[in-house]
């Protein structure tokens, strides 16, 4: 099982590049970072882990900018959204920032994809929360058609355009390697569908693991890249290894530079049992 990091990388926090540089130097594996394109100011749908929402989701970059700066800082570190908010976004202009992305960082893009639990965000972008899955899987559709074809058509029920031209085309063929976020058996149902990897975040204890991956009802063929809460302890992370994970992703609070690089350099030797 590889080792990696998810954050939140905002304009208050450790800048992308020199966070990226930092893992990279201390063996981690990669880097995911959250998208949020804003916070609606009046906001019903509660925050998935409980509590208030933490101020570093009303202040996040921009994931292709954040991780373009993570790319050229770097030579091996795979980069990604984790996840992207696909549904509220054009799915042409995302197929061209994901290639040029892959195309910059020399092939090292994994692609996170997700519904987005801001509901209200969702609706600002003109999303329905019951269009939310079928947003996903028609633009992801679309997407394909945009980087497999030199000259790329689709026609569906929300995105529809015709013969079109769009390059560049990614690095890596036929597209990068696609994981979808979540926690259901819906979420791992669409994962099969899209021939791509499963996304979601880690239980909170090890003996719930099993039960957690069951969800892939023994399909061998959906790689898993869990999203791991720093305060977690080893035992999960042992577990998940212990259950064909591929990548663990430790989830680090939002600091500023000397903050991070110390949380690093406290957990950085476990890239030498996980590598």
């Amino acid at each position: 099982m590889k080792l990696g990091v998810a954050t939140v990388i905002t304009d208050e926090s450790i800048r992308p590049d020199v966070l990226a540089k930092a893992l990279e130097d201390r063996g981690f594996d990669s880097l995911v970072v959250a998208e949020h394109s804003h916070i609606p100011a009046c906001r019903a749908t509660p925050f998935p882990a409980g509590g208030e929402l933490p101020r570093e989701y009303y202040r996040s970059y921009d994931p292709f900018v954040a991780l373009t700066a993570a790319a050229l800082a770097t030579s091996k570190l795979l980069i990604g959204p984790g996840v992207l908010l696909l549904p509220q976004r054009d799915a042409i202009e995302t197929a061209k920032a994901v290639s040029s992305l892959d195309q910059i960082s020399a092939g090292r893009l994994l692609l996170g994809l997700g519904l987005g639990w801001n509901l209200e965000e969702g609706a600002d972008h003109g999303v329905e929360a019951t269009m939310r899955g079928k947003l996903l899987d028609e633009k992801l559709a679309a997407m394909k058609e945009l980087w497999a074809n030199e000259e790329a058509e689709f026609h569906g029920h929300h995105i529809d355009f015709d013969a079109t031209y769009c390059w560049p085309k990614p690095v890596q063929k036929p597209h990068p390697k696609i994981y979808i976020g979540g926690f259901t058996a819906a979420t791992v149902s669409r994962a099969r569908r899209h021939d791509a990897g499963w996304m979601p975040m880690a239980v909170p204890v090890a003996d719930m693991v099993p039960a957690q991956l069951g969800l892939l009802d023994g399909a061998t063929d959906i790689p898993v890249s869990v999203i791991v809460p720093e305060s977690v302890g080893p035992a999960v992370l042992e577990a998940y290894c212990q259950h064909g994970a591929e990548r663990a992703f430790i989830q680090l609070s939002t600091k500023p530079e000397s903050e991070t690089l110390q949380l690093l350099d406290s957990i950085a030797a476990l890239t030498e049992t996980y590598s």
